[in-house]
Parts: structure tokens; sequence; C-alpha cells
């Protein structure tokens, strides 16, 4: 049974991820920008979903869909491992396209858009409301929603004190995550929240030492930030924490 869930994992988050070139590549630009509508070859490019490729004269202006569909199948399969046959499951498979949308458009731009991060606040918030309900829930409501005021709060309060590191997408992401992560307790906020910050500050010297970027530029923060809390979830999930 374990390993039938884990192959459906993989093969959702292969499709759901071969989807998410076009948003990609429509979401990424600049802030107060309006959300591209014309691809590089100066043809109009429609819907949200599929490859970033044009439709008139097929050239490519995005990602290949290989490389957010792998990541996003490695990304479903680790949660299905850590989580097993468990309702909150559902939340975490409908979750993962969405974060590995947002850590490709903050790489892109360096830039969390609110379409992505407030809808999956509001979304993990409720949808683990809903899950609390159902015999076999491994979590807690109430603890997912101090997580994510717990580390949405801890981000911010870093915002303040070093914006010029974090940004306010950052923040708003954090209580995002912090709400999955509490959902499995203390240990797994914390967790989460550590191996996000241990990442993207690994990631930062390995710039300065290898002179890639100089010393206060600007990282794309939240691909650890998702990192930290997949991580999070998995241990809480599997009772390793």
């Amino acid at each position: 049974m374990e390993a039938v869930l884990i192959v459906l994992a993989v093969l959702y988050g292969a499709v759901a991820g071969a989807l998410l070139p076009r948003a990609r590549y429509r979401l990424s630009v600049d802030p107060g920008a309006e959300w591209r509508s014309w691809g590089p070859c100066g043809h109009p490019v429609g819907g949200w979903a599929g490859r970033a490729r044009c439709g008139v004269c097929a050239e490519g202006y995005g990602v290949p869909v290989a490389v957010p569909a792998v990541v996003t199948a490695l990304v479903c399969a680790g949660l299905a491992v850590g989580t097993g046959a468990r309702p909150e499951l559902a939340v975490w498979l409908a979750a993962a396209p969405v974060g590995v949308l947002l850590a490709g458009v903050d790489r892109s731009v360096h830039r969390l858009p609110d379409v992505l991060t407030l809808p999956l606040a509001a979304g993990l918030a409720a949808g683990l409301g809903l899950v609390a309900l159902i015999p076999g829930a491994a979590g807690s409501w109430r603890g997912a929603l101090l997580g994510g005021a717990v580390l949405g709060g801890g981000y911010g309060a870093l915002f303040l004190l070093h914006p010029a590191g974090l940004g306010f997408g950052d923040v708003k992401l954090a209580a995002a995550l912090g709400c999955a992560l509490g959902w499995y307790g203390w240990p797994a906020v914390v967790l989460g929240a550590l191996a996000g910050l241990l990442s993207g500050s690994l990631y930062g010297s390995a710039l300065l030492v290898t002179r890639r970027a100089g010393r206060g530029a600007a990282i794309p923060f939240g691909p650890f930030l998702l990192a930290g809390a997949w991580a999070g979830v998995i241990a809480g999930g599997s009772g390793a924490v």
C-alpha cells in the first residue's frame, strides 16, 4: 500500500509540475509590473498552465517542462514517504506545486507574489482545519495556527531589523509554512525554520567564497524557506522529531 501511495504521489507531482512553466514565466516580473502577457518573440501568451513555449512560432521562453516536473515529483514523493496514508497528505500534495512555483519565481526575479503566498497560507489553514475533523489525522489545527503566527512573526521581526536581507514576501511565506510545520508540533517548527535559515546562509557563504556575489548581495531566500519546511514536515510526519 505504501509503495502504491508513493508511486501515485510521484505521478501526481510530475503532472502538476509539468503545468508550471508558463505560470512561472508570466509571474516572473518586477514588483508593480503587470504579469507577462507576451513572449519574447512578440506573440501573446495565453493561459497559465502548460509549457512556456509560443504556440505561434514555437519559441521557448522559460524552463523546460522536465525541470519542474522532476522537482515536484521528488517533493511529493518525500511528503508521501514521511506522511503515509494520513488525511493531511492531501493538503501537502495540493500545496507542493504552489511551493515549487514560488521557488521558481523567487529564483528568477527575487520575488514571492501575493497571488501565490496569500492563497497558500489561507489554503493550508483551511485545509488543515478540515483535515483535523477526519479520523486518522496526526496533527493539531491549533498548533498549525500558532506555528504560522510564530514563524510569520519571527520573520517579520527579522524583516524589521534587517529589511535588506529579507523581503516582505518571505514573511508571508514563512507564515504559510509555519502553519504546515506547526501541524506536527514545535519540534517540526524549529527544525523547519533552522533548516531554512542554515541552508540559505550556507548558500550565501558559498557565493561569497566563490566570488559569485559580493557582501550584502540579495539572494532568493524563498527556495530555502520552502526546502526547510519540506524537511520539517517530512520529519514531523514520520515521527523523527
